[in-house]
């Protein structure tokens, strides 16, 4: 029989099968012999004894891996951005979107708070990711649920963002049997306190949702620079058109990218943002090799 993995503790696995049952099974000694452990999103093979815990048996190949939270097989990365408080974090948005691309999950764009938004805040959101898919939302007043309900059916979601952007409240107003816990905001500092503690998934809507208990980024430096400019959808390929090989699209002359900016197709956020990230990924790779 096959499933899901949707919670894993202590050794034992909850395993939802097709047709919907949760299955509580043990894995067999032998993960634990070749090093492999499962994880929440995987699928498996699993068998039912008669007596005794069900096994679970075999993992299947996995389509993409995030290691914190450590799960599986993602569809979709949910990105919750605040328009309110705490202040949204752009760059921790872009890398985001950068890990959505090198793993081949779909991002979703979240401003969450709308009710209570910033009208700076909205423009920057609208301007910056119009190359996105992106929605306004407010877990308080339901103000674009219905269309967060579509884009979340039969899709197995991963939430990810800031603390106190609202990721649990959001979950919350969408499917009220959750009752997650949600944090307030810590007034000297007008951040969130971590709530979510580990990772599990609820079947909801044909798919999954997860909200992370924290989010782990890669290290900048595994990314090359035409990966880096391949996760700009806004470049629409114009990189290729510039004058020299292997331009970064920051000092060099007739750059076809910085054209852009004349244009309106990239906005001065985000080319900036680009900027920061290529130089990062610059000194990250004469550290490690010089």
């Amino acid at each position: 029989m096959q499933g899901r993995i949707i919670k894993g503790i202590g050794g034992f696995y909850s395993v939802m099968l097709t047709d919907g049952e949760i299955v509580t099974c043990k894995a067999r000694g032998r993960f634990r012999n070749e090093n492999l452990t499962p994880m929440v999103g995987d699928l498996a093979e699993i068998s039912i004894p008669e007596t005794g815990y069900a096994s679970l048996d075999e993992l299947l190949p996995r389509k993409n891996a995030l290691l914190r939270p450590p799960v599986s097989n993602i569809d979709q990365l949910v990105i919750v951005i605040s328009a309110s408080v705490p202040k949204p974090d752009w760059l921790l948005a872009d890398k985001l979107l950068l890990q959505a691309h090198t793993l081949r999950i779909a991002p979703l764009l979240l401003l969450n708070k709308i009710d209570a938004g910033d009208d700076a805040v909205v423009h920057a959101f609208q301007n910056d990711y119009a190359s996105f898919h992106t929605l306004l939302v407010s877990s308080r007043t339901g103000e674009g649920l219905d269309a967060l309900t579509a884009a979340l059916q039969g899709q197995v979601s991963c939430f990810a963002g800031q603390s106190a952007v609202g990721k649990s409240s959001l979950l919350n107003a969408l499917f009220p049997t959750l009752s997650l816990e949600t944090g307030d905001l810590a007034k000297k500092t007008a951040r969130g306190r971590h709530t979510t503690r580990q990772a599990e998934l609820w079947p909801l809507l044909g798919g999954a949702v997860l909200d992370t208990p924290g989010f782990s980024l890669f290290e900048l430096d595994e990314l090359t620079q035409d990966e880096l400019n391949e996760c700009w959808p806004e470049f629409a390929g114009a990189y290729r058109d510039c004058r020299f090989a292997g331009c970064r699209h920051i000092a060099e002359p007739d750059c076809a990218v910085k054209a852009l900016l004349n244009t309106g197709k990239l906005t001065q956020a985000r080319y900036a943002r680009y900027v920061e990230l290529s130089q990062e990924i610059e000194q990250r790779r004469k550290h490690r090799y010089d």
